[in-house]
């Protein structure tokens, strides 16, 4: 038979795998997974090699993660000179975004800035470049959120065999 702890250990790591898959697919949850499979195996551990200073800096990197998530199209929107408008609508859109799946995801945030600027300004051109700029801001929140990961792991490794 097989010890309990060793299932909890193998739970934890598919939640961290799943976690990271999560990180280049919108459609999960990345972040949160790594952090419930990473609080998962300090728990079956005993938290003897996991304590709070640990789990208090990897529920810092998750929520920093969340932030990125929300805040990086309106981001990458300001850069360009968006108005309020604009960088209300991407985020509107980003949540709404998030019912239509992968696509929603992807346009969600483009389509809310770019008619936010469009409402603001009436001009097609300068609402297409914040659209644009939206999703690049995007992009570039997407790559942060796997560097956040990394950074996760990291931790999580250093303090397990610290």
């Amino acid at each position: 038979m097989t010890d309990p702890s060793t299932l909890w250990f193998l739970l934890a790591a598919a939640l961290v795998l799943v976690g990271f898959a999560g990180t280049l697919l919108p459609m999960l949850p990345g972040t949160p997974f790594i952090f419930g499979g990473m609080l998962l195996a300090a728990w079956a551990d005993h938290f003897t090699r996991i304590g709070w200073v640990t789990l208090v800096i990897l529920a810092a990197l998750l929520a920093l993660s969340v932030v990125l998530d929300f805040v990086a199209g309106a981001l990458g929107a300001k850069r360009v000179g968006a108005s309020p408008q604009a960088i209300w609508g991407s985020l509107i859109g980003a949540v709404l975004g998030i019912a239509g799946g992968l696509i929603g995801l992807i346009i969600g945030p483009f389509i809310g800035a770019a008619a936010g600027e469009f409402i603001a300004r009436r001009d097609v051109v300068q609402a297409g470049r914040v659209g644009v700029a939206t999703w690049i801001g995007l992009l570039v929140g997407a790559i942060a959120k796997v560097a956040v990961a990394l950074a996760m792991l990291g931790v999580f490794i250093f303090a397990w065999f610290w």
